[in-house]
């Protein structure tokens, strides 16, 4: 399971095409690179140099066209005099230990080297080409790869005669210029805390030790009815609920829709009242054939009662862990300047996201987006799993999640490659002490030492991606430094205004099977 705090990124790093080979052929695996943050050594930046002295390179033809949004399409073609000298080289080498009957080792003709090791020649000729041209490929194009190209290994052939020609699409990363965000402009929430504030808070605390009391008259806003509902669509019953206690507050806030003007349905009526309203049915609803339909609710008032609150006393306040109403006051005032300096970090980070986004107005391959996606997807469900939530609740997120994932995965695509080129451009790096003070971090939030969170982080290869999101963090935290910050008065909360109880309008749906087929790891 993934270390909470830590995002998986499903995009491909930089890598060389070779490596491609290397994978399929089975070889060796593809190790991946840390993305976002490449760190380029003396010996790497002498690699190439080193490589055109050990071998000479082929006088390749390589044709590279753009077929879509990031995607490529390459046709590289590798001259016959190319393959013959790599065979003349292999065979050279194999000559040496070749075992062939009648003969000492490394003594037999080339020619029965050749007959008799025909196969095996041919397997090293086709991977010294594919891997050599790839990799010389890689070094001449000026695009990076962020997956792997579309091409079936097994399928190539190299041919007895001719050039050998072979060709792949490959997804790419994007190629965009960096607007200037010197100066924009970002609102910052004031963080100042009134007294009506205080005193609802207040209000809201005496209310949990307040009693509820049968009331005979007439309901008003504010109090507590019980009521029974049955809902209709075209007159047919899709779901009833034989009672539900809440409050009459502004907002009916059911699992799958919402009701306005709550404290005014029954207001001024009596117990046995009934009342119909029309409800328009949420489209991210559980029941599909219901989303954005508009369904009738029948409520009836089986009872109705009123809070009486208590007065804020010693004993009240002892119970609310303070000694006198001025500290009671300081903590609420402590409480939501916290809040305020959380809603207004959000709220900066939210704007730059969504310039960033706005601000890209190049596309991206919808095979990429979509892969995205669902790997964010299984990834959701499967820790939803692990953590013991039942197939429907498990369903329902599912439901929620798909309504709007294809445009979010697009937009955090879109700010991850604007942030990574920021980083780069400005040589935001990220250090190992940071890496450490954030796994700290980590395990005092989780109660996990911090050894183990390491573990677990390394476990499912994810240092390199604590890294990438770390420096995308400091990529944000950069732009915000160079914007224009304007103050607003933060919105008002909706604690007071709704009423939410665990019901849906529309009914549970049978709940579709989990897939079960990967195993959960042992932490």
């Amino acid at each position: 399971m993934v270390c909470a705090g830590v995002r998986e990124k499903d995009i491909r790093p930089r890598f060389d095409l070779a490596e491609v080979f290397l994978s399929q052929d089975g070889r060796n695996a593809v190790t991946e690179r840390p993305m976002s943050t490449d760190v380029t050594t003396e010996q790497d930046a002498n690699e190439p140099e080193e490589a055109a002295e050990n071998g000479s390179r082929f006088n390749l033809s390589i044709d590279v066209s753009d077929i879509g949004p990031c995607l490529k399409h390459v046709r590289i073609t590798v001259p016959r005099a190319d393959i013959d000298n790599c065979y003349e080289e292999i065979i050279e080498e194999l000559k040496d230990t070749a075992q062939v009957p009648g003969f000492r080792s490394g003594h037999a003709p080339k020619e029965l080297v050749q007959r008799r090791y025909k196969d095996e020649l041919d397997a090293q000729v086709k991977q010294k080409v594919l891997f050599d041209s790839l990799e010389q490929m890689s070094e001449e194009q000026d695009f990076e790869p962020i997956n792997e190209p579309d091409l079936d290994v097994a399928s190539l052939e190299i041919p007895e005669e001719g050039d050998f020609e072979y060709e792949f699409d490959v997804e790419v990363r994007p190629e965009f210029k960096l607007p200037d965000f010197t100066g924009i402009e970002i609102e910052e929430y004031s963080t100042e805390v009134s007294d009506e504030q205080i005193d609802g808070a207040i209000e809201r605390y005496i209310s949990r030790h307040g009693q509820l009391v049968p009331h005979e008259g007439k309901a008003e806003a504010g109090d507590y009815v019980t009521l029974s509902a049955k809902f209709l669509r075209d007159g047919k019953e899709i779901n009833d609920i034989d009672e539900f206690t809440a409050r009459l507050r502004p907002v009916l806030r059911f699992r799958d829709a919402e009701l306005t003007d709550f404290d005014k349905l029954f207001e001024g009526e009596e117990i046995d009242a009934v009342k119909e309203v029309e409800l328009k049915v949420s489209p991210e609803a559980e029941k599909i054939e219901l989303r954005g339909e508009t369904v009738t609710a029948k409520f009836t008032l089986l009872d109705l009662k009123r809070l009486e609150l208590p007065e804020l006393n010693d004993d009240l306040l002892e119970k609310m862990g303070v000694e006198s109403e001025d500290e009671l006051r300081k903590n609420i005032r402590d409480s939501f300047e916290r809040q305020a300096m959380y809603q207004q970090r959000q709220h900066t980070r939210d704007q730059v996201m969504n310039q960033l986004a706005e601000s890209a107005n190049w596309d991206l391959p919808e095979k990429l987006v979509t892969r995205q996606t669902e790997n964010a997807m299984r990834r959701e469900m499967l820790e939803m799993q692990q953590a013991g939530y039942s197939p429907a609740e498990i369903h329902a997120r599912e439901n929620e999640l798909r309504q709007n994932a294809i445009s979010e995965t697009r937009d955090a695509l879109k700010q991850h490659f604007i942030l990574d080129r920021i980083a780069e451009e400005n040589e935001i790096i990220v250090g190992d002490e940071e890496i450490e003070q954030e796994m700290m971090l980590m395990a005092l939030q989780s109660g996990e030492s911090p050894r183990r969170v390491r573990a677990k982080l390394q476990k499912n290869g994810m240092i390199e991606n604590l890294a990438a999101q770390l420096r995308e963090r400091k990529a944000v935290d950069w732009l915000i430094g160079k914007a224009k910050m304007k103050s607003v008065p933060a919105p008002a909360q909706d604690v007071d205004r709704i009423e939410a109880v665990s019901y849906s309008v529309c009914g549970m749906v049978d709940p579709a099977p989990v897939d079960a087929g990967e195993e959960s790891e042992e932490e």
